[in-house]
């Protein structure tokens, strides 16, 4: 039995956790769930009634009855006559102990006992009547309730100035002040919590009693229509008795989850097939694999969260981040393939799928046209506003549709666009966070790359003039062709421009850095050899301590791949004509070219550095060189690993040629200037 490869397995491992992850964050719906808003179509078909639901009232005139009880509500307070009592006979005690007259004696405790009977309120309660919400309590006489007004009920300092003003002359005050009167002015009408709540409780339950009910198979609402205040009250009562009702709750939850399950797979499934079918080199490559599958996750949790936290988050995901990533780091047909596999994916809890998918759709497609090539921070601006008036647009185009009028139209959802736009300007940011943690490398970096004002290139410009100048030549040579045949061309001028940088080492030794004198007519053939040789892992060394990306450090490797130093080595064999000369001394490390760009770079390098030795820059002889240089490494299995095709080679020498015979045209002589005095030849 074939045991699965390496990369197999770690595939399978990121699809099943993908698909659990995915399948972890989907909302769980206990019955079947319905997404609808207020004053808005209703989006699935005929709804009826499976059971009896009661009608109650809408939130507007629910709130409109609460508002009347509240304010008609009544509460209940109760007397206590222990309080009563024995405050009075307290008070009589202290009147008796300072030797009050009889006369005066009886006539306050009758003053303190009327009192009383008027009532003695807290604080808090005589606050309440002064401000006019407590006009009328009720007092439970046996099986009734008696309703009473509050305009005689006192707080404790109002009884005191009662008191006080009710009892004039010299002996009342002195035995007043003699009193803590605080001390005999106890509310005695205070407030019954428990049966103040039980009435209200019977009042707000008569008050908000259905309506109504909707019979058993009675039809509820049906597709296009409004979601009135009286159908949302219904359709929110029918969703609470769903979830409360338990015959077959558990049968219903294994069923929903196994659906979740088989459409999360089926789209992941079809995100590998067209990987596998038209993405090879992704497919085969793990980073970019766990890429995608991250991004996919992670905008399927966040988009869950959203939904969860905000009624219109959905709508606030930046899900264009995802194609512009992918853009940016692979191509557009994979970013909008991967994107409407995200779409799709959460499609399955938004408010109306088709609605969500078209303007996903519109927005990602308008982000991929807009940003074909992201190399400044303005791009993403204009991206941004851009895919904000796309959003709007196919938003109201649907909405007109769907509704056949402009009155349906939520204004809030140019809020939620808008917050999405802003967070797509943290792509910048991110590119930067993927290219660290994946080991990808972007066009913005490329771009900076390829300034001839980086430091490595400013060195290389000043050490090696004339290696610097080859290095822009091959560079130009190799966008070209890359342009032509499709390949990514900023990646391979940025590894042209950085392929000879181990010739800093060593300048002197490379013809064209040389000015008359060539150390290499004092070293033996293999010395010169190991001397040339050696600038590719000088030149990775280079690349290293400057923290280049390993793209460019590939097109340093693999720029003359396991060729030969065809000069020294012919020199050699050429002075041991009887000698079984060994090769590998004259032979690069290598590898070989691995991609598309490095074959191309092996191709410029070889055919721009042949082009000077030229001393006939003719058509023909230009062709013939180019063709000769370029068969002679294809012969040599040069470009074996790498995907060029024949129609790509045909191509590049097209391009090559054409581009030569433009540098070397031949140019028209000046004729000299003639003296006025002499006569012109």
């Amino acid at each position: 039995m074939k045991t699965p490869s390496r990369n197999t397995v770690i595939r399978t491992i990121l699809f099943m956790v993908s698909a659990l992850i995915i399948l972890y964050s989907l909302p769980r719906k206990s019955q079947r769930s319905y997404i609808y808003e207020l004053n808005r179509p209703w989006a699935y078909s005929l709804l009826t009634a499976p059971y009896d639901i009661p009608i109650n009232l809408d939130s507007v005139s629910a709130e409109h009855v609460r508002d009347s009880i509240n304010s008609t509500f009544q509460p209940v307070y109760k007397r206590d006559a222990m309080i009563e009592q024995s405050a009075v006979k307290a008070f009589a005690d202290t009147l008796n102990r300072l030797l009050v007259p009889p006369t005066q004696r009886n006539r306050m405790v009758n003053t303190l006992r009327s009192i009383y009977a008027d009532g003695i309120v807290s604080l808090e309660t005589q606050k309440s009547i002064d401000s006019g919400d407590m006009p009328r309590v009720r007092f439970i006489q046996g099986h009734r309730a008696v309703s009473e007004p509050t305009t005689s009920f006192r707080s404790a300092r109002e009884a005191y100035t009662a008191i006080d003003s009710l009892l004039p002359g010299e002996v009342y005050s002195r035995a007043i002040k003699a009193m803590n009167m605080s001390m005999y002015l106890v509310p005695n009408v205070v407030y019954d919590s428990v049966e103040s709540s039980r009435l209200y409780r019977e009042v707000m339950q008569k008050a908000m009693a259905p309506i109504g009910i909707v019979q058993e198979g009675e039809r509820i609402i049906d597709r296009g229509e409004k979601v009135t205040p009286q159908l949302y009250v219904i359709l929110k009562t029918y969703e609470e008795m769903s979830h409360n009702r338990k015959n077959g709750l558990s049968t219903h939850e294994v069923y929903s989850v196994a659906g979740q399950s088989l459409f999360i797979m089926i789209l992941l499934a079809a995100l590998y097939c067209y990987l596998f079918y038209f993405r090879r080199e992704l497919f085969e490559n793990m980073r970019a694999m766990a890429f995608i599958m991250f991004m996919t996750v992670v905008f399927a949790v966040f988009a869950f969260a959203m939904k969860h936290t905000f009624s219109l988050g959905m709508h606030m995901v930046p899900f264009t981040i995802m194609p512009i990533m992918l853009l940016v780091f692979f191509d557009s047909r994979t970013a909008l393939f991967c994107l409407m596999i995200e779409a799709m994916i959460c499609s399955g809890i938004a408010d109306n799928a088709f609605e969500f998918i078209f303007v996903q759709f519109i927005a990602g497609v308008t982000a991929i046209y807009s940003l074909k090539e992201l190399t400044n921070r303005s791009q993403l601006v204009r991206t941004a506003i851009l895919v904000y008036l796309s959003y709007c647009c196919s938003y109201v185009a649907i909405d007109v549709i769907r509704s056949g009028s402009i009155d349906t139209i939520d204004v809030h959802m140019f809020g939620a666009f808008a917050i999405n736009a802003v967070l797509i300007s943290f792509a910048y940011v991110l590119i930067f966070v993927v290219e660290k943690i994946f080991g990808f490398t972007s066009k913005v970096t490329l771009v900076e790359l390829a300034d001839i004002n980086n430091e490595t290139l400013r060195e290389l410009a000043e050490k090696c003039p004339g290696t610097f100048q080859h290095s822009i030549s091959v560079s130009n040579l190799a966008f070209d062709a890359a342009l032509r045949i499709g390949a990514n061309a900023q990646l391979v001028r940025a590894g042209a421009l950085y392929h000879d940088i181990g010739k800093m080492n060593n300048p002197a030794f490379f013809t064209e850095n040389q000015h008359g004198v060539n150390p290499h007519d004092a070293l033996s053939p293999q010395q010169s050899a190991r001397i040339v040789i050696g600038h590719v892992n000088d030149g990775l060394k280079r690349a290293e301590k400057a923290k280049l990306p390993h793209v460019i450090r590939d097109f340093i490797s693999q720029h003359h791949g396991q060729g030969k130093a065809k000069y020294f080595y012919m020199t050699y064999c050429n002075e041991h004509p009887d000698e079984d000369v060994d090769p590998q001394p004259f032979t690069y490390p290598g590898p070989n070219p691995q991609s598309r760009e490095t074959s191309i770079l092996m191709m410029a390098d070889s055919v721009e550095a042949a082009s000077r030795s030229l001393k006939d820059h003719s058509a023909d002889e230009i062709a013939n060189l180019v063709n000769r240089i370029i068969d002679s490494q294809i012969v040599d299995g040069l470009h074996n690993d790498s995907l060029l095709s024949f129609k790509d080679v045909k191509e590049i020498k097209e391009v090559f040629i054409s581009r030569l015979r433009t540098i070397y045209h031949s140019r028209i002589s000046y004729p000299k200037e003639v003296a006025k005095d002499e006569e012109p030849k």
